[in-house]
């Protein structure tokens, strides 16, 4: 059969069947084709037994320029490739080399480093002992294509592997690859798995150091080593650019990847109500993948070291003071802060999700942290009461976009600006913001605000009051009467007769 080599018993059978068939029926009985019956015949035995043909059937079609012009190439730059020789070829020789010769070009180039060639990286297979190593390594989400609350997500997926069982502990990170991204998924997976390996290796925190100074740089790593430190967990990092040195992580990404993607096209839909669903549909891949290495795991977990009595910081601590504006910057990222605060110097310590300030080590504001690539995050409670102080500022204010809590505030803010007055538009714009803070109804004064633009109605501040304005509770008259004073004489002789 074509694409199959001839081996001993069909030439010997070959030639049994011969003695009394002809040759095609012969060759047919022991399935080899007539052409590999006459050689079989012609040479006596195997085709591979014969000797390799020390002659060409054609001209050599490079021999005109392998000596004078593809020798030296190759001799000057060796990692040339055959598409790269072949158009410098085609440069100096237009009208006499053909692109077809690029797979004769490729050939030769192989057999030529085989002989001649420099030497090549070797990759050594590594034999990882229960309990020694466990790794961590980022990978972007966003090719799942995955939507939550309306909007395409972007995030990355933080991974915790251990080397030897395969076991591993999958995150989602809305971020960048940052310190308090890895410490917070690294210490989650610690203590999920109930136990510290002996060598914990990362790709360098090659992310976290981006755009940093030397400083900033230097800071970063010894915080990484602290936390290993404290988990009593020896700090390694494979080379820069070298990602097969943290192989036992990086082709973990592959798999759990294609898992996330199998998965959803078995869920149907890549939409999602909430972030925390998405986090737990995750979750749940990552448990079933799990369940597959059970075994493996039982061995590890008992070569496992204990963990320490508590989880270390997970956040990075910088110093920040409030404007007069009413903000402070912190990693280039502009918050703002309640107006009694301002002049003061702030510990802000950010978390992978929030931001925490802290005067004199009081807590003095908590929020969420700016998501990626957002430079403001203004909350419009906290400069609220000094704007309905001074509400035509809000029309050229250089924050006002960050204003909005949401887009249908804004919607409503362009329509006011078109059609009413300046200061007007602006005192309905503050006294919308002041009555969704007092009435704590942020999100059902948006869905009124718009059904007011659907249809074509400005908001009118008295009628919208009227309907959300936090309503103040009549006090019940309760009339007291008081008892005479003799009458506690009387309780008090009874006491004594008694």
């Amino acid at each position: 059969m074509a694409g199959r080599r001839i081996n001993r018993t069909q030439v010997a059978k070959y030639m049994e069947h011969r003695k009394e068939m002809e040759q095609d029926a012969a060759a047919a009985k022991v399935g080899i084709s007539v052409r590999s019956a006459r050689r079989i015949e012609r040479t006596g035995g195997l085709p591979s037994r014969q000797e390799a043909r020390q002659w060409r059937t054609r001209t050599d079609p490079l021999s005109r320029w392998w000596g004078s012009d593809i020798l030296p190439l190759l001799e000057s730059a060796p990692d040339l490739n055959a598409v790269t020789i072949l158009e410098e070829l085609q440069q100096r020789y237009p009208t006499e080399v053909s692109p077809a010769l690029l797979r004769t070009l490729q050939r030769r180039l192989r057999q030529w480093r085989t002989l001649h060639g420099g030497e090549r990286e070797v990759y050594f297979a590594q034999e990882h002992p229960p309990g020694r190593l466990g790794l961590s390594d980022f990978t972007d989400g966003a090719e799942l294509g995955v939507w939550v609350e309306g909007q395409p997500l972007a995030h990355r997926f933080y991974q915790f592997a251990l080397a030897y069982s395969g076991w591993r502990h999958v995150e989602v990170v809305l971020g960048g690859e940052s310190f308090e991204a890895l410490a917070s998924g690294l210490q989650n997976a610690l203590w999920q798995l109930g136990g510290v390996p002996q060598e914990h290796r990362t790709d360098s925190l090659s992310a976290a150091f981006r755009n940093l100074n030397a400083e900033a740089a230097k800071d970063l790593t010894q915080r990484y080593e602290m936390l290993c430190v404290h988990y009593a967990m020896q700090a390694s990092r494979n080379n820069l650019g070298a990602s097969h040195e943290n192989g036992a992580i990086e082709s973990r990404q592959g798999t759990l990847k294609n898992r996330l993607e199998q998965a959803l096209l078995l869920r149907g839909t890549r939409r999602f109500d909430a972030l925390d669903q998405y986090r737990q549909f995750v979750g749940e891949v990552a448990m079933r993948l799990n369940a597959r290495i059970a075994k493996a795991f039982a061995v590890e977990r008992a070569a496992l070291r204990a963990l320490p009595p508590r989880r270390t910081a997970e956040y990075e601590e910088v110093q920040a003071r409030v404007s007069k504006f009413g903000t402070f910057n912190v990693r280039g990222v502009i918050y703002s802060a309640p107006s009694r605060l301002i002049g003061h110097r702030l510990t802000v310590r950010l978390y992978l999700d929030r931001v925490e300030a802290f005067v004199s080590g009081v807590s003095v504001l908590s929020g969420p942290r700016a998501g990626p690539g957002q430079r403001r995050l203004i909350d419009y409670r906290h400069l609220l009461p000094a704007l309905k102080r001074k509400p035509a500022a809000f029309a050229r204010w250089r924050l006002r976009e960050a204003m909005f809590p949401r887009t249908e505030y804004r919607l409503t803010w362009e329509r006011l600006a078109s059609e009413l007055p300046e200061r007007q538009a602006c005192r309905v714009m503050v006294g919308l913001l002041d009555l969704a803070m007092r009435g704590m109804c942020e999100a059902a004064l948006a869905q009124r605000l718009t059904q007011l633009l659907d249809a074509a109605m400005l908001p009118e501040l008295a009628l919208l009051e009227a309907e959300f304005a936090p309503r103040v509770p009549a006090s019940p008259e309760v009339c007291v009467e008081l008892p005479a004073l003799a009458s506690f004489d009387a309780l008090l002789s009874r006491e004594v007769c008694a």
